[in-house]
């Protein structure tokens, strides 16, 4: 009799063995910095999607590039300024000496992607402002661990959404008839919302395990479907906005494989967020 999948433990992306996470944050800039440290090089790709998007390092996990893995990957606030978080992430990896070894040198490959939250405190964009995302990657990572904050944590203390207060979030799901465990993290920061419009229902409802969203299940009349409010921005094609997703997982795969998975997954976006 085959038993049915169920999330892990803690229902967080570290019920995949030798993942762990470690936040950091800035109050005083209401922006953070979550790093995902595997604890052996992970097979990595990615795929991105959006007008806007501020990334470093995706291209040497690219479906083309020579390397296959990924050291750690940093997921940040901060804008642009917030890539700074990989340059602190690297110089911990490399005095652990951990790293992608080139002749007698060696670099940890650090993929890096960040959401835009300026400025709700102090702006990093003005003159003279001192910026602390290198710090905040050398902060994160050495709070990695298996058990780490949700919410207004890391990358996601400056995600908004349309209604509710944005911000990280983190599931698993173990299949023991294959023995494989999944785990995603994400750092939600969209223009549009995650609720049923109208209603305190998330759209993600008919996934939910337990009580992931609060237990409010579906409402019990059909919103329209043309009700959906976003965020008061300028207009729908600046670039204020992002959601992030780490997946992680210990079926065995090949790079190709896991951008595949990586491609899956922005149907999950697609249905928790409208």
């Amino acid at each position: 009799m085959q038993a049915a999948p169920r999330p892990g433990p803690r229902n967080l992306i570290t019920d995949v063995a030798g993942i762990l996470v470690g936040n950091a944050e800035a109050p005083e800039y209401a922006s953070g910095t979550t790093v995902v440290l595997p604890e052996a090089p992970a097979i990595a790709a990615a795929d991105v999607r959006g007008g806007g998007p501020g990334t470093r390092e995706l291209d040497a996990i690219g479906p083309d590039a020579f390397n296959q893995v990924a050291h750690a990957v940093v997921l940040s606030g901060g804008s642009a300024y917030g890539l700074a978080a990989a340059d602190g992430v690297m110089e911990v990896l490399r005095d652990r000496r951990i790293g992608l070894a080139l002749l007698d040198a060696l670099v940890p490959i650090v993929p890096t992607a960040i959401l835009f939250d300026l400025p709700l405190a102090a702006d990093p964009s003005a003159a003279g402002s001192p910026l602390p995302y290198r710090a905040l990657g050398q902060a994160a990572l050495g709070n990695a661990s298996t058990d780490f904050a949700l919410g207004n944590a890391g990358a996601g203390l400056g995600a908004t959404t349309a209604e509710v207060k944005g911000g990280l979030g983190s599931v698993s799901l173990h299949d023991p008839d294959n023995g494989w465990t999944i785990g995603a993290l994400a750092a939600t920061n969209p223009r549009g919302s995650v609720l049923i419009p109208g209603t305190r229902h998330f759209r993600a409802a008919l996934h939910e395990w337990g009580e992931e969203f609060g237990g409010l299940g579906l409402p019990g009349k059909a919103p329209h479907p043309f009700a959906a409010p976003a965020k008061g921005l300028r207009d729908a094609f600046t670039p204020h906005n992002t959601t992030l997703v780490v997946v992680a997982t210990d079926a065995a795969l090949n790079k190709a494989q896991a951008r595949r998975v990586a491609i899956m997954a922005q149907d999950g976006i697609g249905l928790a967020i409208h």
